[in-house]
């Protein structure tokens, strides 16, 4: 054991590895109350720099006595060696995400409404298949209101948008939105004109009679995976490029900057905001926008490629959920006269699906 300045040696099993007495002090168990499992202790109030009297090991414990207050350290050696390299706390939801293409529809993960509700092994299996493939379907949804925010409560709360806490597709006398219309409807993220778009979109299907109307969704990592490999030139634009979203009727005039390909903390792909339909007026210098237009057009090409696009009909009491940062979603054409085609939806946040993941498979920091 060695005490510096600053600091202190500890002698691990991959080594001795220097901490900081500041962090010492800071994360001492006893800092956080086990009730409300925060923090209590408040390192501003400390009149001088914590620094360390004495120091040793007892059997599998670091026990520091600190000097100019009457306290004692008492860390788990095991504890120290998760965090000696500095690196992020581990984060069971921080799962690898696995690409699909246009034929994966078979194989999407399928749930029941009633499951969900009653089986916390399939609640949790259902969060996993979110967060590694960003896509479900859950069947025999019951055609409630109500049974829709049922399912968006046992990931988290439903998350408004700016226009409202849910809404309801089918054709409009006099539509704000394409969606609201019989006509195609290309590949898009959703509310990309939001600073903080919402994460996970729930599209229930209340009816689907209707001649046409096939959904269209493809995985966004996927297809960027690729683009990256093909073009990384193009890619570097799309992910470093901020550009502008909007969304404009009569009450409102919504609008954000957003890249259209997202990286993770790993440099991975995480996502998507992409919609032709809502993208502004592209403010970049002209210069800039001689090599961004065509590395746009060239991945909006390879997105829309067969490769990468499930085609299906999503059918009378089904619901697919999807992460919308991650998931393109469109609709052909249909024949509104045709039959009944009504669509209600919503949205949840990626973080409070992680969240609930977490608390369903591990016991974090604090539970007994």
């Amino acid at each position: 054991m060695s005490l510096g300045d600053t600091g202190l040696t500890v002698p691990l099993a991959q080594g001795a590895r220097y901490f900081n007495y500041y962090w010492l002090r800071d994360n001492c168990p006893s800092s956080f109350n086990p009730e409300t499992r925060e923090r209590s202790f408040d390192i501003f109030h400390l009149e001088a720099a914590p620094r360390a009297r004495a120091a040793h090991l007892e059997a599998d414990t670091l026990v520091i006595d600190w000097d100019g207050e009457e306290h004692v350290t008492r860390m788990p050696v095991a504890w120290l060696e998760t965090y000696a390299e500095g690196g992020r706390r581990p984060d069971p939801a921080d799962l690898p995400r696995k690409a699909w293409f246009g034929d994966h529809y078979p194989d999407v993960a399928r749930f029941t409404h009633a499951q969900l509700i009653s089986d916390k092994v399939a609640r949790q299996a259902w969060l996993e298949a979110m967060l590694v493939e960003g896509i479900s379907v859950v069947g025999e949804m019951p055609d409630t209101d109500a049974a829709l925010t049922e399912l968006v409560q046992l990931m988290g709360q439903v998350r408004p948008t700016f226009f409202g806490l849910y809404f309801d597709v089918r054709t409009h006398i006099n539509p704000t939105n394409t969606a609201y219309t019989a006509s195609a409807l290309e590949l898009h993220t959703d509310t990309p004109a939001e600073e903080h778009a919402p994460g996970v979109q729930f599209l229930h299907m209340r009816a689907n009679s209707v001649e046409g109307g096939r959904n269209l969704f493809g995985d966004g990592v996927a297809a960027a995976n690729d683009f990256r490999a093909l073009d990384p030139e193009g890619f570097r634009l799309l992910a470093e490029t901020d550009i502008p979203f909007y969304c404009e009727h009569d009450s409102y005039d919504m609008r954000s900057y957003q890249r259209i390909i997202e990286l993770d903390q790993h440099g991975e792909v995480a996502g998507l905001t992409i919609s032709q339909h809502m993208l502004d007026l592209v403010d970049l210098p002209q210069e800039l926008l001689d090599r961004w237009y065509p590395a746009f057009c060239r991945f909006g090409r390879l997105l829309q490629d067969d490769k990468y696009v499930m085609r299906f009909t999503l059918n009378a009491g089904e619901c697919i959920v999807f992460d919308n940062h991650r998931i393109v979603h469109g609709r052909a054409a249909y024949t509104a006269e045709s039959g009944d085609r009504y669509l209600r939806g919503t949205y949840a946040d990626r973080a409070e699906m992680r969240s609930t993941y977490r608390a369903l498979v591990c016991e974090g920091r604090f539970k007994a």
